[in-house]
């Protein structure tokens, strides 16, 4: 079974940091929580031009997948 799943934003998580490869012009923005992380071992991550929209959880494997990915300069 699957660790992804998409939530509505409604249980406040702290600690949120922008990645940094996100542009700084405020396109591609993506922002997750490592202290939620460390202690639920799920990764959220958010759109940081919608902070109160919803929260993708994903497993720490994956999100370690999608930063190797994302530092080879790949578009998506």
């Amino acid at each position: 079974m699957s660790s992804e799943s998409v939530t509505p934003n409604t249980t406040p998580l702290t600690d949120w940091r922008k990645s940094s490869y996100s542009q700084a012009n405020g396109g591609e923005c993506v922002e997750w929580s490592p202290a939620t992380a460390q202690t639920h071992g799920v990764v959220p991550i958010r759109d940081s031009k919608n902070p109160h929209g919803p929260i993708l959880t994903i497993s720490p494997s994956a999100w370690h997948a999608f930063i190797a990915y994302a530092a080879t300069g790949h578009d998506a």
